[in-house]
């Protein structure tokens, strides 16, 4: 039998995992946290699927004397669709549980990697974007430098913190959901 269907089992997990997916709309997927001796209980910049939160109009004023472009929502695009492409991703999910299909999830696992790729390529670049193209005429003249997505980077007298949110671990979890159905019904 060509094809043969992935355990009940794996398609419990790819229940759960579509279910992760779909909460990962409602959390958090990266953060950035600022400090100075002036700001010693932190500014934050909080990325959602689809709005940014946290201390924007400070950090913004901050931003100006260095010369960098305003964080706003209208400079990410991507917060008008990407609701959009999660949530299909755990409709997808979602089908390959009653499906069950191997090829079905190994396309899945790639939707996932693929995806994945993306968004830690955009983000790379809107950092790209904000620390070296920096206005020649701002107040304060530095040289250009690129935030880290994860880690530690100071500027001035800023130490800042990039950390993964909540709906990225939620969505890690859901890819790590998958990838165990692979190893377990990979005899099928």
């Amino acid at each position: 039998m060509k094809g043969k269907q992935l355990s009940r089992f794996s398609s419990f997990l790819m229940i759960i995992s579509a279910i992760l997916v779909m909460l990962a709309l409602f959390f958090p997927w990266w953060r950035m946290e600022f400090f100075a001796p002036q700001y010693p209980e932190g500014l934050n910049i909080i990325v959602y699927p689809d709005h940014l939160e946290g201390e924007l109009e400070q950090i913004n004023g901050l931003n100006h004397y260095i010369g960098m472009a305003q964080f706003n929502e209208e400079s990410f695009p991507e917060l008008n669709y990407l609701p959009y492409l999660i949530g299909g991703l755990s409709i997808l999910v979602l089908l390959g549980a009653f499906i069950r299909k191997k090829a079905y999830l190994i396309s899945l696992i790639a939707s996932f990697l693929i995806g994945g790729a993306i968004g830690v390529w955009d983000l790379w670049a809107a950092l790209k974007e904000y620390g070296t193209n920096l206005d020649p005429m701002a107040p304060i003249e530095m040289e250009p430098f690129v935030p880290p997505i994860i880690g530690e980077n100071v500027v001035a007298n800023f130490t800042t913190y990039s950390l993964l949110g909540t709906g990225a671990y939620l969505v890690i979890a859901a890819f790590i959901l998958l990838l165990i159905p692979l190893w377990k019904d990979r005899k099928q």
